[in-house]
């Protein structure tokens, strides 16, 4: 027991922490909390005059000061119950945006491995649905709680003054009532994680469905991806069937409470009226108070549901706050990239049980080119990704000119770098967003055009209907294989990178596309270190260094005629391939 009053305490102190972080407006919800209570007082005040106005009505007693005050006091409290709304949804919204810009950044932040193991559409339900439910509960049901308490309170204040008796009868709704809310409370707050859970898979199932429709469609793979929603969209309506059941009990039974006590409260009332211990506006303001106690009673059950749900928000969105971050800015400026890098016996492996490079060791040197061949499998690309510092080797430095490359920052690190992949990632904009994508929006028009001169792209670019405003579509689905690696490369270009990596970056391409984006691919490199993968030997047999590496180990290195004299398996992997008729 001691526990769970423990759990549920940091639950709210992790919720009130976050909401603090925001730094929300402390004037505006002073003055809403303000509103809130004049509007509350006024409430209270209406009974009491009701109550005057029934023991001792006559039109003789019906002033116009009577009459204008209570309108006053009508409009009053409409004024000071819309600021506060206002006041409050602003500073909800408020909250609700710093989080989702803490969020956002921190998504930008979080490391490759990060995202390795979770699914995009889960992080995007964390930025959508979670901190909607927090905001639901700051602007929609946080006040009515507190004015809600503060109405009962007041209510049964003046309640025991008027007739203490009947105030306690009424009393014994408030026990009935909790021992209602809390276990079905508990319940709804396990159904209201399940639910925003299984709805951040969806969300993830959705967005990877939709971005890879094409796919989709090419597989004939409609049926099963429906079948896959359609176990999702069950799941979900299974919860919120649950989470019905549960609100289909809350409802009923506290509504059932007070119209079992408003039945009580009228008949015992009615009995002591005729007695004459009571009058008749005593009576009438009993009910009055009573109504400003049920009305509250029965939001307090929509606010403790609303209360679980954003528990359950809260935990998410604070897990993945926690995560640890790149630091982009971090360690020492790099400027001097006129010295080989050196991989110093590197290990790695995903995980840690199963090492996929196993103490590695070579040198690319500056201004030369070195590619790293191999099967399928071996460990290439993975090199690539410890350079641009994706991962940390297991084992091992990486260091340029004696300087662990993890002691530089990553911004000035990665800045140095142009990455040329199989298939370039193209972004929904146009050519010229595409071409200047991480670079400041100053990048001059002769500079773009330049690095698309360079890239073989300014042609295709010139025929476009708008140029390079022309709109590339998702994923740049309006360019061929050939036009997007000629954009990648522009963008590479106008970097000026002084690394160059070179990721198989003609293997997808037809013959023709080879060619042209052969020739951008001389013009990159002119002058840079750089690294090149590739299956295709033909690509590579001029390179300066040729290391081959197979099972996560280098077997050999040195220039193709050397590999090809001394390395049986490259001898091998060169005779299949240059000997295969081209085309």
């Amino acid at each position: 027991m001691e526990t769970r009053e423990k759990k549920e305490y940091v639950n709210w102190r992790k919720f009130i922490d976050l909401v603090k972080q925001t730094k929300p407006s402390l004037w505006m919800i002073a003055i809403a909390v303000t509103m809130s209570l004049i509007t509350t007082a006024v409430g209270l005040l209406i009974p009491l005059f009701t109550r005057n106005l029934v023991d001792h009505f006559s039109m003789a007693s019906l002033k116009t000061s009577t009459v204008l005050l209570l309108v006053i006091a009508f409009i009053l409290q409409a004024i000071a119950g819309g600021l506060s709304i206002y006041l409050l949804n602003y500073v909800g919204q408020n909250v609700v945006s710093q989080l989702r810009k803490r969020l956002w950044k921190k998504f930008l932040l979080l490391p490759v491995p990060f995202y390795d193991k979770n699914r995009s559409g889960e992080m995007i339900s964390r930025m959508t649905n979670d901190t909607a439910i927090i905001r639901g509960l700051i602007t929609d049901h946080l006040t009515s709680f507190f004015t809600g308490i503060i109405s009962i309170i007041g209510s049964v204040i003046i309640l025991l003054i008027l007739d203490w008796q009947m105030t306690l009868i009424m009393l014994i709704a408030a026990p009935l009532t909790l021992a209602i809310l809390f276990p079905l409370g508990g319940q709804m707050h396990k159904i209201s994680k399940g639910l925003q859970d299984e709805t951040a898979k969806f969300t993830a199932l959705i967005s990877q469905v939709l971005s890879e429709i094409r796919l989709v469609k090419s597989s004939n793979a409609e049926t099963p991806e429906y079948k896959s929603g359609k176990k999702g969209i069950n799941k979900l309506f299974s919860f919120g069937v649950r989470e019905g059941k549960i609100q289909a009990l809350i409802s009923p039974l506290v509504s059932f409470v007070l119209m079992l006590l408003l039945v009580v409260i009228i008949g015992y009332g009615g009995m002591r009226v005729s007695t004459g211990v009571l009058s008749a506006g005593d009576l009438v303001a009993f009910i009055l108070y009573l109504f400003q106690i049920i009305l509250p009673m029965a939001q307090f059950a929509t606010f403790f549901t609303q209360l679980q749900k954003a528990k359950g928000a809260t935990e998410r969105i604070i897990t993945t706050l926690e995560e640890n971050e790149e630091d982009l800015e971090g360690g020492i400026i790099v400027n001097d990239f006129a010295h080989p890098l050196v991989f110093n016996d590197i290990s790695f492996g995903y995980e840690k049980s199963e090492m996929l490079l196993k103490g590695i060791e070579f040198s690319v040197e500056h201004g030369k080119v070195t590619a790293i061949v191999g099967p399928s499998g071996a460990g290439k690309t993975t090199i690539f990704s410890l350079i641009q510092r994706y991962y940390t080797p297991t084992e091992g430095i990486i260091s340029l000119k004696n300087q662990s490359i993890s002691d530089f920052s990553l911004y000035s690190w990665r800045s140095q770098i142009g990455y040329v992949s199989q298939e370039s990632p193209i972004i929904a904009g146009t050519v010229r967003e595409n071409i200047t994508y991480g670079l400041n929006d100053d990048i001059s028009e002769d500079a773009v055009i330049e690095a698309a001169k360079l890239a073989y792209a300014d042609q295709f670019i010139e025929e476009l209907s708008n140029g390079y405003k022309t709109e590339v579509g998702e994923r740049g689905i309006k360019l061929s294989g050939g036009q997007r690696q000629r954009i990648g490369i522009a963008r590479a270009l106008l970097r000026d990178p002084k690394i160059l990596m070179l990721d198989e970056a003609t293997s997808s391409l037809d013959s023709k596309s080879e060619i042209i984006v052969q020739k951008a691919l001389k013009n990159l490199m002119k002058g840079r270190t750089t690294l090149v993968i590739a299956h295709r030997l033909s690509t590579v047999v001029e390179a300066d260094q040729i290391l081959f590496l197979d099972k996560g180990l280098i077997t050999g290195s040195g220039t193709h005629k050397e590999l090809f004299d001394q390395h049986e398996k490259y001898r091998e992997f060169a005779m299949q391939q240059l000997k295969m008729p081209e085309g």
